[in-house]
């Protein structure tokens, strides 16, 4: 991570002499609860009263508080440590001021509950009594710390501990994007390129400045390829309020250019990355032993493709942010993933010192990977340096969001396997075709070591000759992250394939997916040919296959597998190992005569390790298992001439609670030493679920589902 992390109690804490303590978070909160967590651990660690204590938003300054970048499950995985640290450095410091103030030894003086007690007399002092000569001491380094044992823990692990924005957020208080309001504050939306790397031809806005309330039109400049995080240009209107603006914007005439993508058809394209995979390629991303012969000398066949399209974020709130310029002095307020980013792309933009551009971080009504691109952000800004400085705020519409996001990247999942006489699986081929996120930086047609460490290249099963390939995918618009990225499509895909290959052998597919997965055994990432590993270490996270056949047996047990239902109902399941973390699946489905589909059960047995707060991790879990679903089901960006289809959620639907599960059970694998490292938890429970739930309908009515969204698909033929 650029900038790493940062321990240091004096960038984190502030305590009043009436004891108040105010503790920043440095990390973007957008309902993961990481504005809970992070400063639950300091607390912890420090034995402050968390009813004390105010939780506060940093600014954006990597320098100072460490890497920022709220993305890739990693807020707490990353910082759990170091937010001990920064609690039991604190303690320490008040410690040894109190031990000064009573000229007693260290030694018998220790903090409980937000005072400092002398343990042989029971003198006490508050915290607030000694803050401000602690806070003049040397802060303690890292190995002179005595961090909590767990047992001692007040917070940590015990889910229940309130959010901190709880109250703020349901009675309405609570500052996102949306609800900043400045004096003089101006109001911009954007017309965009209706196709990436369209260009603005001419315009006709004299009819939009007669709408009451349009200020100005201004046209922003685009730019070339690659993407990066970098606004499409196009024409903004500036008013007096959102509805003007908008009302401006649809009286604009407008004649756009095309450009080297106005031919691209979704359809059309996913003819192209079929025929990708059906190839061999020349160079294999993993070739263990040599499974094109093995497959040739198969006793037994077996071969199946699995489509995922183009998806949208829609974050319920949709991009927005607000910049003002004085003095040669940019401020931002805006709902981002990325703060630091944000902040540099300002300071290119704007052509400003860095010193002399300040990112202030509002709640996200969520994010899911859209927000770590701040293309939105600098459009803000550019309008306001355009109104000489007077507050700006761009806000997106629904339509905006959901055609001109970043996608998630549209793929083809090529998968075949050779079984011999016993039915034993001896080789395993996939050819995975997707266009990159690395697109978006570079010009490159292949995906990363990333995208490819995401179940393709690590797939952790017990077969002796294992080849995948990688066949080129040019990006047609502008791919980004998604939550749980490309393990979206390859769990779809390995998860369905597998109990594709048990039904064909008529055997229950949990033996046989724990048959695949073979022996408990902890396996190096390079031994798998993945290089990337999440960014973590091979030694701390090695893939353990007897976790992953944990959760499966966890969940299995859990959820009644085996048990018989009625007509049109049956289970279905899926394990997937992503962000250092297991999780397993098993989806209840009822099929009606008809054809529609209902989900009564869902079950989640999950492995991240040590749980700082289960109560969160329960709740994003949850929320990944409705999001999954919802993809799933309805989930899908099509193109036509270049442009998305799609345009509000009339057209890009997701799960309303009709459809949801009516149930979701989460079953949290207990991990009691919280020296082990950390999993992710905000993404890894999406990924399972699209392969559980088609692996359910599958057993409920004998129609199998390889190509996503499900659709009407229920209601026809097979």
């Amino acid at each position: 991570m650029p900038h790493g992390t940062v321990d240091n109690p004096l960038i984190f804490v502030a305590i009043a002499a009436d004891g108040a303590i105010t503790i920043l978070c440095h990390r973007a909160e957008m309902g993961q609860g990481v504005r809970t967590s992070l400063p639950m651990v300091v607390a912890d660690e420090m034995e402050a009263d968390w009813g004390r204590v105010t939780v506060k938003q940093a600014w954006a300054e990597e320098a100072r508080f460490g890497n920022q970048d709220t993305d890739g499950s990693r807020s707490v995985r990353h910082f759990f440590m170091p937010m001990r640290r920064v609690g039991a450095a604190a303690r320490a410091m008040l410690v040894s001021a109190a031990a000064s103030q009573w000229n007693v030894p260290e030694s018998e003086v220790h903090a409980k509950n937000h005072e400092l007690i002398h343990t042989p007399t029971g003198k006490k002092l508050g915290f607030g009594d000694v803050a401000q000569k602690a806070a003049q001491l040397e802060v303690p380094s890292g190995d002179a710390l005595k961090l909590k044992s767990a047992d001692a823990f007040r917070y940590i692990g015990k889910g229940q501990t309130h959010i901190a924005d709880g109250m703020d957020i349901v009675t309405g208080r609570a500052q996102y994007g949306q609800d900043v309001r400045l004096e003089g504050m101006l109001y911009a939306v954007v017309a965009r390129p209706p196709v990436f790397g369209g260009k603005l031809v001419k315009v006709d806005d004299a009819a939009a400045l007669k709408i009451p309330g349009v200020v100005k039109v201004v046209t922003l400049a685009g730019s070339p390829p690659p993407a990066m995080f970098n606004p499409l240009g196009g024409v903004a209107v500036i008013a007096t309020n959102t509805w003007a603006a908008i009302a401006g914007r649809k009286a604009l005439k407008i004649e756009w250019e095309g450009g080297p993508h106005a031919s691209y058809d979704s359809a059309e394209y996913r003819k192209q990355l079929e025929a990708s995979v059906r190839k061999p390629t020349e160079k294999a991303v993993r070739n263990d032993g040599d499974a094109m012969a093995a497959l040739g000398s198969a006793a037994k066949r077996i071969q199946a493709e699995y489509y995922v399209p183009h998806l949208a974020q829609a974050p319920m709130e949709t991009p927005v942010a607000t910049v003002r310029i004085v003095d040669g002095k940019c401020e931002a307020w805006a709902s981002v993933q990325a703060p630091q980013a944000t902040h540099d792309m300002l300071v290119k933009w704007l052509e400003l010192p860095p010193e002399n551009v300040k990112v202030n971080q509002t709640l996200l009504g969520g994010g899911f990977g859209r927000k770590s691109k701040p293309d939105f952000v600098v459009e803000a800004g550019l309008l306001s340096k355009a109104m000489d400085g007077k507050p700006v705020k761009v806000t997106w519409t629904r339509e905006d969001d959901i055609q001109h996001s970043y996608y998630h990247t549209v793929s083809v999942e090529h998968l075949e396997a050779g079984l011999d006489a016993q039915g034993k699986v001896t080789a395993w081929l996939h050819r995975t075709a997707a266009p990159s996120i690395g697109s978006t930086f570079a010009d490159t047609k292949l995906q990363s070591a990333g995208e490819l460490g995401m179940g393709a290249a690590n797939v952790p099963f017990a077969i002796p000759n294992v080849r995948v390939e990688n066949p080129e995918a040019e990006a047609h618009t502008r791919i980004g992250w998604f939550r749980s990225v490309s393990n979206i499509p390859r769990a779809f895909a390995i998860q369905s394939f597998v109990a594709e290959m048990a039904a064909e052998l008529d055997k229950d597919h949990r033996d046989f997916l724990l048959d695949l997965i073979g022996p408990a055994r902890r396996i190096n990432p390079a031994d798998l040919s993945d290089s990337w590993n999440h960014d973590e270490s091979p030694e701390k996270y090695p893939v353990d296959t007897g976790r992953l056949r944990n959760v499966i047996e966890v969940v299995t047990r859990e959820a009644g597998w085996g048990k018989s239902g009625a007509k049109g109902q049956a289970m279905g399941l899926a394990a997937h190992y992503s962000f250092v973390t297991y999780v397993a699946t098993v989806v209840h489905v009822e099929v009606s005569d008809n054809g529609e589909l209902s989900i009564p059960r869902v079950d989640v047995a999950v492995d991240c390790g040590p749980q700082v707060n289960p109560e969160r991790i329960r709740s994003q879990i949850e929320g990944a298992t409705v999001m999954g679903v919802s993809l799933a089901t309805m989930g899908e960006i099509s193109f036509k001439n270049g442009a998305a289809v799609q345009s509000n959620f009339h057209d890009y639907r997701i799960t309303s609670m009709m459809s949801a599960p009516r149930e979701i059970h989460v079953h949290l694998v207990a991990a009691s030493d919280y020296d082990a490292p950390l999993g992710g938890v905000g993404e890894p429970g999406t990924p399972p679920v699209s392969a559980a739930l088609c692996n359910a309908i599958f057993a409920a009515t004998g129609k199998r589902i390889r190509s996503l969204p499900i659709g009407n698909q229920m209601q026809q033929k097979s």
